[in-house]
């Protein structure tokens, strides 16, 4: 099987990961949301500063706890789209550098595929096609994964994705930054019933809906009239808002994610994603889903938010099938997942 170690920092983690086919043999995650909580969000400038601090020690510690030398790696990976361009440069040099100095190849990783292929450290066995139910804190989207490399958006947010509306509710309601895991926490003891909020259904100009897109938009607003009202009239009911919202968001994500699976004839939802950890969607989903014979795969938590073990496994196999990129591949804060098979040669 073919093992590689890759590097992840699109955003806010400096993670190495070393991966042996569809096993993880090490997994290094640096978190800065300490450093960047101060400013409700994430600075790009202080990012790309972290990462060149933290990026080589964790490295070393990648290598050292899968218990394999540099002569065991069969290639060196490193995300290079979609990110903070800065954070990916930091990422993509040291992964070349590496590559050049131990003339091993190169790949360089598309970040959602990475999210998909996270699937497969938890199911090894898992092979496509299937739908992909990708919730981030800058993504939210329905992908046909069709093979390796070869993938169809079906479905995706009109504005904010899922993430960034968990982040500006948590910060409307004063729960501070990030804002996925305080609101899932207060939530567990909220009423999800307490309040109506809207869908966000996608109007089509032939009328209806459309079936597989989202908006947050609608629902981000409908909490801030909410929470402004309820504040004139004393201390805000924070856990039964917080599952209200919280339970909007997994009703509108499992709708479509069922709806999308059954026209296409899908029987199998991978979710991926930071909002993959969320315990509202992972309950809906899983028993709506079961309800219509379809089987739903939830990555373990570690493997919800950005890691590099993710990257590799998305490098490892590429490589398997004799794909490598070239040295003089850049990075791109945006790209299509689509066009994933450009960054090989």
């Amino acid at each position: 099987m073919t093992t590689v170690l890759a590097v992840e920092t699109s955003c806010d983690e400096t993670a190495v990961a070393v991966v042996k086919g569809r096993q993880v043999l090490s997994s290094i995650v640096s978190s800065q949301i300490d450093l960047h909580r101060a400013y409700g969000g994430v600075v790009p400038e202080l990012a790309s500063r972290q990462h060149l601090e933290t990026v080589n020690p964790a490295i070393a510690q990648a290598l050292e706890a899968a218990g394999l030398s540099w002569a065991a790696i069969d290639g060196i990976a490193a995300t290079v789209a979609p990110g903070l361009v800065g954070a990916l440069l930091v990422g993509t040099m040291a992964a070349k550098t590496l590559a050049l100095v131990l003339e091993k190849p190169f790949l360089g990783v598309h970040h959602l595929e990475g999210h998909i292929c996270a699937s497969y450290l938890e199911q090894p066995q898992l092979q496509p096609p299937f739908l992909c139910l990708l919730v981030s804190g800058g993504h939210t989207s329905l992908i046909h994964v069709q093979d390796q490399g070869v993938y169809k958006t079906l479905g995706q947010t009109r504005d904010d994705a899922a993430g960034e509306a968990f982040d500006k509710v948590a910060r409307l309601m004063g729960l501070g930054y990030p804002g996925g895991p305080v609101i899932d926490r207060l939530a567990q003891t909220g009423d999800p019933t307490a309040f109506v909020l809207p869908e966000g259904k996608i109007s089509l100009p032939q009328g209806g809906y459309h079936p597989y897109d989202s908006s947050f938009s609608g629902l981000k607003t409908a909490m801030l009239r909410l929470t402004e009202r309820l504040a004139q009239s004393g201390p805000l009911p924070t856990a039964d808002l917080a599952a209200s919202f919280q339970a909007a968001v997994a009703k509108a994500l499992s709708n479509r994610a069922i709806a999308c699976a059954q026209d296409f004839g899908l029987k199998t939802i991978a979710v991926g994603g930071g909002v993959a950890a969320n315990s509202g969607l992972r309950a809906l989903l899983s028993t709506e889903a079961a309800k219509r014979n379809i089987q739903v795969l939830l990555p373990p938590l570690g493997l919800c938010t950005d890691n590099a073990a993710m990257i590799a496994c998305a490098a490892a196999e590429h490589l398997a099938r004799g794909r490598v990129s070239s040295l003089k591949l850049g990075v791109q804060s945006r790209m299509p997942l689509e066009n994933v098979m450009r960054l090989y040669v």
